[in-house]
């Protein structure tokens, strides 16, 4: 199969139905827009600073993309096209494709996914943890890359792969292809409306969650026609300009310019985005869909009445004032028939006497048309004005058409961008896009709620998780984020932490960063980024964790102090364990969890019951602060009286009755040579229950037997013959996916043998840097933790991040001749 070689460094939210329409346009968006926005921040610094982001070709150029010589060399061809970097590229590994797989497939199929991919991480959510279901509403421009291409490859046609190539080209599995590598299990169709399509898939996405057909929703487009170098040639009364520069309302125009490129944008309904801690750009109030019919002059002609009435139908459904409108962005195609519509048709959709309030403008003046990506490039250019409070500047105006009769209506073309201050109400704005055919669809917007403040509370420390398919991209990541946090000084490094944890899917290649702020992550990610620091490939899958309680050799009098004063669910496991002893000892033993006795008058440092009970509150308050994260045990191993911990944890005696035990055992090691009677009388007197959860014996070093754990003799055993530690260790490991989590302090018992095992965590209890470390181990080996139980109280905001580095390739078949048919060109 014949492959092209590379060419020219280019190639290419809301209430239930019946209550008032609201949804909301959540953070979640994502494009690939002509050259300079790679993605939707850089598109909006081009917006705002007036970028054409046009490209203009040589003939060598062309020549080389497959262009015909004859057809380019023409003074009717005009050399210049909004075209995308790396359209021919694909992460293909990324999605499951075999190369071959990828190389048959249409272009826009595989820029979609990528996108819809970064904008489900744009939106703070994975599909994977999401509780709801995720739609997708899509479509793409006719596909030409198999007639083109692949049909004019003879090895190509030969294969077997050709069989196979139309779910990979059609447009009907546009949304469904989406939904199969993104895992999207909501409604997933294709909507075909030729350059009305993405926004007409925005109104149909907010239908489905007003109806709860899903709770989440993709909505886009994309176009790429080929050959991914472009141009056109200049035909009598074609949509094309002529001139190669698209001037929409201006006196000069004389048409569009072909533009590439994907757009999405991720639904909610508002309260669930609220109730999630989204980050929102903004609201949809209303939107509204209908046709020209036949009362025009002809099947590709517009129709002001159709306009006007879907702009009035939008507005009445928004329950706006068309006067609160600030900003409308048109179809604005800059064609001397079509300019002079679409303003009639809104002047009369607005009716009212005010003029010159309302800015118009049409991003299609930046990056050309996108034909079925047009709608939600325009969208997510007015969405971003909303949120910057600012109007943009319109490209190519000098001189308003009189035709369009500005001065008689409520809009002006602004040619600088300016400050949109807010009124009475909040900021509002209009999309427009009308299909070729009369498919028309207008959305009224309006400016997001003010965010929640940011949350109090938390830790003085945060756990920031990465992880990818490969070690090479998941420095690139490393490295993204790094500039992310050193350019954004807004943002707050708990929110950063949690969108990390609740809001990227998890790979086989993962590490994690402890960290205080910004500066601390950005300079332990740029170490992660590092050439020498990029990591083989993972093996994330461990299954089962086990608690390993080291005892009292493990306690430190100060040990538990900084946890305690920063983890609410450790207190409460420590505070209980106080008051059951605090008969038994005769003072309270927090004064020696949080500080060395001898400061605390009333202890005695000499007592041998003190070490015992406080290693056992300290190891218990861990295992329910881990447990309250999410992390249950599958078993458990206890050193000495580590044991009673987890006896007590595997429900074979109660709280009270283990902490008594664990005492006694102090008083008899410490000084009653006959003490190993007493003991057993002891234990006798407590009610005893078979074990829950799987445990290893002291006694044995194996698997503690329900008539063992009920037996007072093994206890007495337990505490005369115990076996070695690094028999229990053995046993647990006999089994693949196992994690030993200890409950120590981790400087002498605990480091050498973690040291020694597969991935393991170690809770070090001595310094919360430690415990949350320990997280992010446990999460590195492959463990899933309750993420919002993790930050407690407090409340973090999702928040935009940069998204996946995608590893491309280029993937490409090209026609044997390695030229391409003249009327394959015949889009204008």
């Amino acid at each position: 199969m014949r492959r092209g070689r590379s060419r020219g460094g280019r190639g290419g939210r809301g209430e239930r139905p019946g209550g008032r329409r609201r949804r909301a346009d959540r953070r979640g968006r994502a494009g690939r827009t002509p050259p300079g926005a790679a993605t939707i921040d850089e598109f909006w610094h081009n917006q705002r600073g007036g970028v054409e982001s046009v490209t203009w070709f040589t003939p060598e150029q062309l020549i080389e993309a497959g262009w015909p010589a004859e057809m380019v060399e023409k003074p009717s061809f005009v050399p210049a096209a909004g075209v995308i970097d790396g359209a021919d590229q694909f992460d293909a590994e990324f999605f499951g494709y075999s190369a071959r797989e990828a190389e048959i497939s249409d272009p826009q199929q595989r820029i979609f996914v990528e996108c819809a991919w970064h904008a489900l991480e744009d939106s703070g959510h994975d599909p994977s943890e999401f509780d709801g279901a995720i739609g997708v509403y899509a479509g793409c421009f006719a596909n030409k890359y198999l007639p083109l291409n692949l049909a004019a490859n003879a090895e190509f046609m030969r294969s077997p792969m050709a069989l196979s190539a139309r779910p990979y080209n059609d447009k009907d599995f546009l949304a469904t292809r989406a939904a199969y590598l993104c895992d999207l299990r909501g409604p997933a169709m294709s909507v075909q409306t030729a350059c009305s399509t993405s926004l007409v898939a925005v109104h149909l996405a907010c239908q489905a969650l007003l109806a709860y057909e899903c709770d989440m929703a993709l909505a886009g487009g994309v176009a790429l026609p080929i050959p991914l170098v472009s141009g056109y040639p200049v035909v009598a009364g074609s949509l094309f300009a002529p001139d190669g520069h698209c001037r929409p309302f201006d006196a000069a125009a004389t048409g569009t310019v072909p533009g590439y490129g994907a757009a999405i944008v991720v639904l909610r309904r508002l309260r669930d985005a609220v109730a999630d801690c989204d980050h929102i750009r903004a609201v949809i109030r209303g939107t509204a869909v209908n046709n020209d019919g036949s009362a025009k002059f002809g099947f590709t002609a517009p129709s002001v009445q159709a306009q006007a009435d879907v702009i009035a139908a939008a507005l009445s459904v928004a329950a706006v004032d068309p006067e609160t409108i600030g900003y409308v962005e048109a179809h604005g195609t800059a064609t001397t028939f079509g300019d002079p519509i679409e303003v009639a048709g809104l002047t009369q959709a607005f009716g009212t006497s005010r003029r010159g309030y309302c800015a118009l403008g049409s991003v299609k003046a930046n990056i050309g048309h996108l034909d079925a990506a047009a709608g939600v490039a325009g969208l997510a250019r007015a969405v971003l004005a909303l949120e910057h409070g600012e109007i943009p500047p319109s490209l190519n105006f000098e001189t308003p058409n009189p035709a369009l009769r500005l001065d008689r209506s409520p809009f002006y073309v602004p040619t600088t961008a300016r400050a949109w201050p807010r009124g009475t109400t909040p900021r509002r704005a209009g999309v427009s896009a009308f299909g070729v055919g009369g498919t028309n669809a207008h959305v009224v917007l309006e400016e997001a709620p003010a965010p929640r403040p940011a949350a109090t509370g938390g830790r003085d420390r945060q756990l920031l998780l990465l992880s990818a398919r490969t070690g090479e991209a998941l420095a690139a990541a490393a490295g993204r984020l790094a500039t992310h946090l050193d350019r954004d000084g807004d943002l707050d490094i708990a929110d950063v932490a949690y969108t990390l944890q609740t809001g990227r899917h998890r790979f086989s290649v993962r590490r994690h960063v402890v960290c205080r702020d910004r500066a601390e992550a950005a300079a332990a990610l740029r170490a992660l980024a590092a050439p020498e620091a990029v990591p083989a490939a993972g093996d994330a899958d461990a299954r089962q964790v086990v608690f390993v309680f080291p005892g009292s050799g493990s306690y430190r009098p100060d040990a538990a102090a900084e946890v305690y004063r920063g983890e609410p669910a450790f207190v409460a496991h420590v505070d209980e364990c106080a008051a059951l002893l605090r008969p038994r000892l005769g003072y309270d033993l927090r004064r020696l969890l949080l500080a060395p006795a001898r400061d605390h008058p009333g202890v005695d440092s000499a007592d041998p019951r003190a070490g015992a009970a406080a290693a056992f509150a300290t190891q218990w308050a861990l295992a329910g602060l881990w447990q309250s994260w999410g992390v249950r045990p599958t078993a458990m191993l206890g050193d000495g009286d580590g044991e009673y911990v987890a006896a007590c944890l595997a429900g074979v005696l109660d709280l009270a009755d283990a902490l008594d035990v664990t005492v006694a055992r102090a008083e008899i090691s410490a000084g009653e040579p006959e003490g190993l009677g007493r003991f057993a009388q002891i234990v006798a007197g407590y009610e005893r229950k078979p074990p829950q959860v799987p445990y290893i014996s002291g006694a044995t070093g194996t698997w503690i037997s329900p008539e063992e754990a009920v037996e007072p003799a093994h206890w007495v055993r337990q505490l005369d013959r115990p076996a070695p530690l690094a028999d229990g260790i053995r046993e647990i490991l006999r089994e693949p996916g196992r994690v030993p989590l200890f409950m120590g302090a981790g400087e002498t018992l605990t480091r050498p043998m973690v040291s020694s095992l597969p991935p393991a965590g170690d809770s070090g209890y001595g310094a919360l840097d430690h415990l949350i470390g320990a997280a992010g181990q446990l999460w590195e080996a492959g463990l899933k933790l309750d993420w919002r139980a993790f930050h407690g109280a407090a409340r973090p905001r999702r928040v935009p991040l940069p998204g996946y580095p995608f590893q491309r390739r280029r993937y490409w078949v090209a026609p044997d001749s390695g030229r391409y048919a003249p009327m394959g060109h015949g889009e204008a």
